[in-house]
């Protein structure tokens, strides 16, 4: 067992304290002035993991965090704080240094496997958005709102985040949440900071908005987004793949009209597509693979999957306070990046690997067991590039990726009450997909 010194030995991660190590969190922690004046049973550096690992517990109290942080310290004489201490530990912290680490971490993970995040030297990104509940507290109603709907509304107020993804390794380039009244163009308004030249954007139909679309652009990062079938836009010239230039507002885009086609043992069922890009050359961007790409803006879905379902099991945020809930989702951010980046670093370690076969849940199962060991917080000697983290996530790989099709269901799936009855088709089945570009679309 090797961990930091004194009262500073319960502030770990685990194996992902090489991710995340105590100068990191020191330097934050004395630029956003939140250090210590005197050393307590409770340093700032200690409660900064002690929220990080929260976010790996979240179905279990601080109090139990705290256990899960020193069941693996023995022979060390540490006190166990009482909740009401844990509670004034993390108010003293605050929101800004779980700010201030995720703008350290943020950013695509490096990765070997070039071509799982890159698509003709592009790298390929995708934004959405999506809700997250928050404790129907009297603080919290202040800032965050419950839904409308009927009989009063949801049961809990909720929140509004939005992300921009790297496709591939599913790593987060940046992030923004506010109160629902933010919609998802104001965020990604927001977003487009973080976009640039040489990167290509994946967006729905949502996003289709013309000054939108000239704000993306006027990052010179490139676009592909869909579109509503219906909507009109002028032709100005054909092209040989069946894509066509037209404009939105003051954007020139070229327009693909697609019928996809998908085959399975239960029958054939279609749908159209129409997709908008700025990549206006049709010999070195073909419309056929722009609609196969497309299809990639689905990872930022399973990312959220992984952030709501995994990590917080489909519970609400548990703080109680506006910046108590600043300092959960940058906590949260931080722990899901940070485990993208064991993910990424242990299928790089395996040539031809590519990071799409990792699987998050044995990478989480995996930090949440180093955290309770205290395994792994101080590097050895030899520097273990892998790690134990990596070493489940090898030992587990997911299958190549197959096509397949599987009926839309309720999101939590765990649920006792089925939602859409009993009779409800639940297999996936193998499928054959067919992409037909249409040509006389106007």
């Amino acid at each position: 067992m090797r961990v930091a010194a004194g009262v500073f030995a319960p502030g770990h991660l685990g194996d992902l304290t090489q991710f995340l190590p105590f100068e990191m969190v020191d330097e934050v922690l004395a630029a956003t002035r939140r250090t210590q004046q005197r050393v307590r049973l409770l340093p700032a550096r200690v409660v900064v993991y002690l929220v990080l690992a929260g976010c790996l517990f979240a179905e279990l109290g601080y109090g139990q965090v705290w256990r899960k942080l020193t069941a693996g310290l023995t022979g060390l004489d540490l006190t166990e704080p009482s909740s009401g201490t844990l509670r004034e530990a993390r108010q003293r912290l605050g929101s800004t240094p779980l700010r201030a680490l995720f703008d350290l971490l943020r950013g695509p993970a490096v990765t070997t496997a070039t071509h799982a995040v890159r698509w003709r030297g592009l790298l390929v990104t995708a934004t959405d958005g999506t809700t997250m509940s928050v404790a129907d507290a009297e603080a919290v109603r202040v800032r965050y709102h419950k839904q409308r709907g009927n009989h009063g509304g949801a049961g809990y107020p909720a929140l509004r985040l939005s992300v921009l993804l790297t496709c591939g390794t599913r790593s987060i380039i940046d992030a923004v949440f506010a109160p629902l009244g933010t919609s998802e163009l104001d965020q990604a308004r927001s977003l487009a900071r973080s976009l640039a030249a040489g990167m290509l954007l994946l967006a729905d139909r949502n996003y289709a908005a013309a000054d939108l679309i000239q704000t993306l652009a006027a990052t010179r990062a490139d676009l592909l987004i869909r579109c509503k079938n219906g909507r009109r836009l002028p032709v100005i010239r054909r092209y040989h793949d069946g894509s066509w230039l037209s404009t939105i507002g003051t954007v020139r885009v070229r327009v693909v009209d697609a019928e996809i086609s998908v085959q399975t043992i239960d029958g054939v069922r279609t749908g159209s597509y129409r997709l908008i890009t700025t990549l206006l050359d049709p010999r070195t961007h073909p419309a056929s693979e722009l609609v196969k790409l497309y299809h990639r803006r689905w990872e930022v879905e399973t990312a959220y999957l992984e952030i709501k379902s995994s990590i917080l099991g489909g519970r609400v945020l548990r703080a109680r306070t506006p910046d108590g809930i600043d300092q959960e989702v940058y906590a949260l951010l931080v722990v899901y990046q940070i485990l993208r980046t064991a993910m990424t670093d242990a299928t790089d370690s395996r040539p031809g690997t590519g990071p799409d076969r990792a699987s998050f849940t044995t990478a989480l199962n995996a930090a949440r067991d180093q955290v309770t060991h205290a395994a792994g917080v101080l590097a050895d000697t030899v520097i273990d590039l892998v790690g134990a983290i990596g070493r489940a996530v090898l030992a587990h790989l997911l299958p190549e990726r197959r096509i397949r099709v599987k009926t839309r269901m309720i999101k939590r799936s765990n649920s006792k009450y089925q939602a859409r009855g009993p009779n409800v088709d639940r297999r996936s089945y193998k499928a054959t997909i067919a992409i037909d570009i249409i040509t006389n679309t106007c």
